[in-house]
């Protein structure tokens, strides 16, 4: 836009971990304003005068931070959340496999994706560490409508050889060969970013899991994205499959599957040398708690694995996972910690689901801060969005207690703007 864009209001961003660093790793206008120019912010400080050159969109006590980062989710599941019972094997046999198969279609790909994404950024996403289908097709539909908007995304092809149904399995020849075209179509094409994505361990036969590691190690700046040990019998089916690894998290480090740029959901039942061999090299994991729940998988121990020096990010994991808003996935995270006797702070949480995720991600250079020379994705929170939300913020005195409130009550009605790149892609008053 010619002359740039300001947005004021009430402005919040993280500069690191709160619970690590303190108060100076919170920053907080009570008036601010956010200078945008060519997709950048360029300014962010005490609200002021601006040019009659530049248009200026003014909040007010609306609150206006980075847009939240998703470490882990399924968009071809967006159809089948909230699916009855089960736990995670049995979920997959019944759920997810059967509605998975029906994305070799493009046109149910496309509509999926799109309905995913706008319920995304309605939900105040603006980047997502997203798994497709097996089937290249649904790669294009989801990366072709991210860039609609200009979001931010990783995603990746479904890698799986075995233990599935027909209609999913590739090969390890071909989910090598599909992943690679896949990566000359469309990493780094705009903000797109692309995630090598073996589903998990049981699914890929000992070569897919080499190829890919191989194709990892060839391909600059691409991603790894997997899961490890959601679930007990999950577990001792890895054992059972893979007899010369030491642990599930070392299955993917005999094939080159650890480092920066790799990122594993769930972790809940990491042994203490998987937690080590995750910290020392540079994994991210995700936890995904509303999903962890859901399926009955466990308590994930955040406190153990951000002390011991793992890299972190929240995930939503629909369609396992029960919602896409931030607000029940810091939540379900909260409430969990406290059935382990800790509790996370707000500040904790929301830097969770923006600035910690961006750097599990990798991408703590360009997003997750309302910061100069930071790409312009942001969120804008209206905090009385419901009538108990506007009573309870009467006593809410401190920027803490507003933030947990938000967290324990707030949904999508509580996200009132959207941008992108500078550009606003959702606008609840619309």
């Amino acid at each position: 836009m010619p002359g740039g864009r300001v947005l004021k209001g009430r402005v919040l961003s993280f500069n690191g971990d709160p619970s690590l660093e303190g108060p100076q790793a919170v920053s907080f206008w009570e008036r601010g304003a956010v200078t945008i120019e060519d997709g950048t912010i360029s300014a962010v400080g005490n609200d002021r005068s601006v040019p009659e050159s530049v248009s200026v969109t003014d909040y007010g006590d609306r609150l206006i931070c980075a847009g939240f980062v998703d470490g882990h989710v399924h968009y071809p599941q967006i159809n089948i959340v909230a699916s009855y019972g089960k736990q995670l094997l049995d979920w997959l046999t019944t759920y997810t496999f059967p509605e998975e198969i029906r994305f070799s279609d493009p046109e149910i790909a496309r509509e999926a994706a799109k309905f995913f994404l706008n319920e995304l950024s309605k939900n105040g996403f603006t980047t997502a560490a997203v798994y497709c289908s097996s089937h290249p097709v649904s790669v294009d539909a989801f990366f072709t409508e991210a860039s609609v908007r200009n979001l931010r995304m990783i995603a990746g092809k479904v890698m799986m050889d075995r233990n599935a149904p027909e209609e999913l399995l590739d090969t390890a020849q071909s989910s090598y060969d599909q992943s690679k075209a896949l990566i000359d179509k469309w990493h780094r094409k705009g903000r797109n970013l692309y995630a090598i994505t073996p589903r998990f361990a049981p699914t890929s036969s000992p070569e897919q899991l080499e190829l890919a590691g191989a194709l990892f190690k060839e391909s600059e700046g691409v991603y790894v994205q997997s899961h490890v040990s959601e679930n007990l019998d999950e577990i001792t089916w890895v054992r059972d499959l893979f007899p010369g690894a030491t642990s599930y998290l070392d299955v993917y480090s005999k094939m080159g599957l650890l480092g920066p740029c790799s990122l594993y959901g769930h972790g809940i039942h990491l042994s203490d040398k998987e937690i080590a061999m995750a910290a020392e090299t540079g994994t991210g994991i995700v936890h995904c708690p509303t999903s962890n729940l859901f399926i009955g998988s466990g308590l994930f121990q955040y406190q153990k694995l951000r002390e011991a020096g793992v890299l972190l990010a929240l995930g939503t994991d629909v369609g396992g996972g029960s919602s896409l808003s931030p607000f029940a996935t810091m939540k379900a995270a909260y409430e969990i910690s406290q059935l382990q006797g800790i509790s996370l702070s707000p500040e904790t949480l929301f830097y969770a689901a923006s600035l910690g995720g961006a750097i599990t991600l990798n991408l703590g250079d360009r997003i997750g801060r309302v910061s100069a020379g930071y790409e312009a994705d942001l969120t804008v929170i209206d905090l009385e969005s419901t009538p108990l939300i506007r009573n309870r913020m009467k006593t809410a005195e401190t920027l803490r207690d507003q933030l947990f409130t938000q967290i324990i009550l707030a949904d999508d009605r509580a996200i009132r703007a959207t941008y992108a790149s500078g550009e606003l892609i959702y606008d609840r008053g619309a």
